[in-house]
């Protein structure tokens, strides 16, 4: 069984007077990086796009960007809490305290967000809209849903989610939580989920935080 990997994410002073296209260039010099490559479940869901994640935190938000290369390009959800997992999706799950609780962040390619704060997968306890604005996103497709279209295409989403939205409060101290990242589409022509840290389930399931690996906010 693979060991639970380890995410140090750097501090970044100041970097929350810039704007999200900025931010881009910023975290690709001092964010760290992963790739989201673990094929959990290989014999049914072979499709593995080039998924990268870069991330940092300013003691009051944290920052991801993500970037896709894929064949296919799903945008469908354009309201609050849809079903963003069926488009070309990314995800950021947290336990701020290392427990059973988490919350999940899932946003397609145009930056729809669907989160909610659980312990299990049932019994979700959704975000409203005030909330969900807080969370501020930067989608390079744009934020106009359409239609799966085929052929080869980039994208980048960069969300910077506030530490106090999911009970964090930054002193200056390292920070211990646990998470994973994702990639999935599951409506898509060629469905996929793939995971950062490794998942040992027999069927697709992202809503498992024993296999959350550990994330340090520096």
């Amino acid at each position: 069984m693979d060991n639970f990997k380890t995410l140090n994410v750097p501090f970044i002073s100041g970097i929350d007077s810039n704007n999200l296209e900025d931010i881009i260039n910023i975290l690709d010099e001092k964010g760290e990086r992963r790739t989201i490559e673990s094929l959990n479940w290989a014999k049914d869901f072979p499709y593995h796009p080039l998924t990268v994640f870069t991330i940092a935190h300013s003691g009051k938000y944290i920052y991801v960007d993500f970037f896709v290369r894929c064949n296919y390009l799903r945008a469908m959800n354009y309201l609050n809490n849809s079903p963003v997992s069926q488009d070309s999706c990314v995800e950021f799950f947290v336990s701020p305290e290392c427990d059973a609780h988490y919350w999940n962040f899932e946003f397609n390619c145009i930056g729809t967000i669907n989160a909610s704060h659980r312990s299990e997968r049932n019994n979700p306890i959704r975000l409203n809209d005030d909330q969900l604005a807080l969370v501020k996103r930067y989608a390079s497709c744009g934020t106009r849903p359409f239609n799966e279209v085929e052929g080869l295409f980039t994208w980048n989403l960069i969300i910077a989610i506030p530490l106090e939205l999911i009970g964090i409060h930054y002193e200056g101290h390292p920070i211990e939580m646990k998470g994973n990242f994702y990639k999935c589409a599951s409506g898509s022509s060629q469905p996929h989920y793939l995971s950062w840290n490794p998942i040992h389930t027999e069927k697709p399931d992202f809503h498992r935080p024993e296999f959350f690996g550990k994330i340090i906010l520096q």
